[in-house]
C-alpha cells in the first residue's frame, strides 16, 4: 500500500496546529511561556494579550481543520472548498516564518522559526497538490 505524502503531511500539519494552538491557550492561562510568542517582550503575557492568544488558539484549530478538510483526511465534506483557504493560510504562515525570523524575541526566532517554517513547507506541499 502506498502512503500519500500529501494526506500524511496535512495529519502533521495538523498535529502542529494543534499544539501551537494548546500552546496558545497556556499563553492566554497565564502561563511563562510568551517570550516564545508575540515578539518575546513578555515573560507571562498581560491579560490584554491572553484574549488574542486564546483568538490564535482558535484561528490555529481551524486551520488544522481546513487542512485535514483538504486532504480529506478527517471529513469528507465534499461541497466545502478549501482551495483558496488553503492557500491563503500558506502565505500567511511564509510571511509568518519572514517574521519570526526577525523577531526581536531570540526565543521567539530560534524556537518558532523553524517550526512555522517547515509548516509552511508541508502546508505548501499540500496547496501545490
Amino acid at each position: 500500500m502506498e502512503v500519500d505524502f500529501i494526506y500524511i503531511s496535512s495529519i502533521i500539519v495538523a498535529i502542529l496546529f494543534v499544539s501551537i494552538a494548546v500552546f496558545h491557550v497556556l499563553l492566554s492561562l497565564g502561563y511563562p511561556f510568551g517570550e516564545f510568542a508575540m515578539g518575546g517582550y513578555y515573560k507571562v503575557l498581560p491579560k490584554k494579550l491572553w484574549i488574542a492568544s486564546a483568538a490564535n488558539a482558535l484561528i490555529l484549530f481551524f486551520m488544522g481543520f481546513v487542512f485535514l478538510q483538504h486532504t480529506h483526511a478527517f471529513i469528507d465534506l465534499d461541497f466545502v472548498s478549501t482551495n483558496r483557504l488553503v492557500w491563503m493560510m500558506t502565505i500567511f504562515l511564509g510571511i509568518n516564518t519572514i517574521a519570526n525570523l526577525i523577531s526581536r524575541g531570540k526565543k521567539e526566532r530560534f524556537m518558532m522559526t523553524p517550526l512555522s517554517g517547515f509548516t509552511f513547507i508541508l502546508c505548501l506541499f499540500i496547496a501545490l497538490s
